[in-house]
């Protein structure tokens, strides 16, 4: 059964209030958690709610630690599986956090989402330098890629749900040097290796493991462009690799949104649904909304429209996942606002998440709770 956007806005919240205690009783709880965590409620319509996690949190931080066991059934490494956090100098491993977040995992019955295996941010020094200075040519690169992707996905091989195997390659409207499919030309990878490579990453993660669901992650490729430019270039470029019988099972889509842009949630879940479409899984990867704040500590919003639209939105991606049968997961990046990327990348900027800077539950948590338990028990067959 589909939710329906249509609803009158009266109508919609005198159903909030009537059928949110039912829906969330009917739910009979997950293995012992509450009955109205994002988990238990997402669990009763096929869709795994999730969030990135901190390291430097997990386990030290006993309020940090308990949310993200109790309220997500899925978790993301944030930074812990990235190429310069497990291997910071040539042949020298560091798996020790990553590890962590996969014995957490399964320690709370939860799905692990491994990011990222190839992407032009965060990568060893060691093989930026050596890139730069030509100590490091095309086919050592293209080795040194191909035993990073294999290694790093066998030590993981079953234990990972869902691999971000590519990451952010899709030139955007503001980028200098589009090539004419939509790929970023001066993409570290595709500068030095071509756009085989995104193929070629995609095979070697297969091999590797057979089992794991394997995506292409990337933002404003659900139209968030305005254009719908970024989408278009990402759909067809995947249709054809499908087409071709590269071992593609997804695209994330990130949810990295902004009150002050504006939110076309009609186009959102079209094109969720246009990859869907394509025998594709989708997942929503890494939401937040950013909006204005009065500074980094508090992240108290400036404006009290804002302060509405922040839930507005994060509930609008939410029901975009829920109506389309192929969206399996929805990510949050990051449990709470003191602990987000947003304020140090986006100044001025904050109050992104589920959670305020003190831990506590904000209106958008409540908004997501409220959209899970009207569609709780409607399952949507989506597979696993």
């Amino acid at each position: 059964m589909k939710l329906r956007r249509q609803l009158a806005a009266a109508a919609a919240t005198a159903a909030v209030l009537m059928l949110v205690p039912s829906a969330v009783a009917a739910a009979g709880g997950e293995k012992g958690r509450a009955d109205d965590s994002l988990r238990a409620l997402g669990a009763r319509q096929d869709l795994r709610i999730g969030t990135a996690v901190d390291d430097a949190h997990l386990g030290s931080d006993a309020a940090y630690t308990g949310i993200v066991a109790d309220q997500f059934s899925v978790v993301t490494a944030e930074n812990a599986m990235k190429w310069e956090s497990v291997e910071p100098t040539r042949g020298s491993y560091d798996w020790a956090a990553a590890d962590r977040l996969v014995r957490f995992a399964q320690q709370n019955d939860q799905s692990v989402r491994g990011h990222t295996l190839l992407w032009h941010n965060q990568l060893p020094s060691w093989l930026t330098t050596g890139v730069a200075d030509g100590t490091i040519g095309t086919a050592e690169l293209r080795d040194i890629l191909r035993k990073h992707v294999t290694d790093e996905v066998t030590r993981y091989r079953g234990k990972i749900w869902q691999w971000d195997v590519a990451n952010e390659v899709f030139a955007n409207s503001w980028d200098p040097n589009p090539l004419p499919n939509g790929l970023n030309g001066d993409d570290f990878w595709i500068k030095n290796l071509g756009e085989g490579v995104i193929a070629d990453v995609f095979r070697w993660a297969h091999q590797a493991d057979p089992k794991a669901l394997l995506f292409y992650n990337d933002y404003n490729i659900a139209g968030q462009d305005g254009s719908n430019a970024k989408f278009q270039a990402v759909h067809d470029f995947f249709a054809k690799l499908v087409a071709q019988g590269v071992p593609v099972n997804g695209i994330g889509e990130q949810g990295h949104l902004d009150t002050q842009y504006g939110f076309d949630a009609q186009r959102f879940q079209a094109d969720l649904q246009s990859y869907g479409d394509l025998g594709l899984k989708v997942a929503v990867t890494e939401a937040d909304v950013r909006t204005f704040v009065n500074n980094s500590t508090e992240q108290v919003p400036t404006s009290q429209l804002a302060a509405f639209a922040q839930p507005f939105e994060f509930s609008e991606m939410l029901k975009g996942c829920q109506l389309v049968r192929q969206c399996i997961s929805f990510t949050a990046w990051g449990v709470y606002d003191g602990d987000s990327w947003i304020p140090g990348t986006f100044a001025g900027t904050g109050y992104g998440l589920l959670y305020d800077v003190a831990m506590k539950p904000k209106p958008a948590y409540y908004a997501l709770q409220q959209d899970l338990a009207l569609a709780a028990g409607n399952a949507r067959h989506n597979g696993k």
